[in-house]
């Protein structure tokens, strides 16, 4: 499967109504989910007590950078190097702030605009789903 074959099946997927999306083409297999889509209901042996409702996790708040397709993220661009981007970093439209590798490719994710990196939201080596945040930034 080409990148563009990938980013046109995000693209459609991201336009669908659809919750979970499996394509598998050759040995390739590309897995979609919607941030907080329910996870498969896994069958119940027996009834459990209901257990108290959790908080939900507060959203992020503020401008952010979200993973536009799903993978591993790499905050720096090798193993032992220093991160691209670390809190505090004033970054120019279009720099690369983090790699994220899916299916043995790597995609650099770039600034959106020129700004300020408030915060890192993912953790180096964590999978992230689509639309997860990434970083937390202010407009410089």
């Amino acid at each position: 499967m080409t990148n563009s074959e990938i980013f046109e099946l995000l693209d459609r997927f991201e336009r669908s109504s659809a919750v979970t999306m499996k394509v598998s083409v050759g040995g390739d297999t590309l897995e979609l989910s919607r941030a907080g889509s329910p996870a498969p209901a896994a069958p119940a042996a027996a009834p459990a007590a209901a257990a108290p409702a959790a908080a939900p996790a507060p959203a992020e708040e503020g401008l952010l950078i979200r993973a536009p397709l799903v993978g591993t993220f790499y905050a720096a661009s090798a193993p032992g190097q220093p991160p691209l981007v670390k809190p505090g970093d004033t970054v120019k439209k279009g720099q690369t702030v983090c790699l994220i590798e899916a299916m043995k490719m790597m995609s650099e994710i770039a600034a959106p605009c020129d700004c300020v990196i408030e915060a890192a939201l993912a953790k180096d080596g964590e999978l992230l789903a689509f639309d997860a945040p990434i970083f937390r930034y202010r407009e410089a």
